[in-house]
């Protein structure tokens, strides 16, 4: 017969309680950065860097995903 330890429940999130977890954060980031990136379309070393940061939050949120 196995011993089965119960994880202690993670609190409710009161209704005012502005933190979110990390995948929403980054995922939220990405979708501000492609919205960035239709703005800076004159600026060329923005939009590169906008896209390399998209690039590096979008290969770290598939990361996380495949682990969890």
């Amino acid at each position: 017969m196995s011993n089965v330890i119960p994880f202690p429940a993670r609190p409710a999130a009161a209704e005012d309680d502005d933190e979110i977890d990390l995948f929403t954060a980054v995922d939220v980031a990405i979708r501000d950065l492609r919205d960035l990136m239709l703005r800076l379309q004159g600026d060329e070393a923005g939009r590169r860097q906008a896209h390399e940061c998209l690039s590096m939050l979008s290969r770290a949120l598939e990361g996380a995903q495949q682990q969890a």
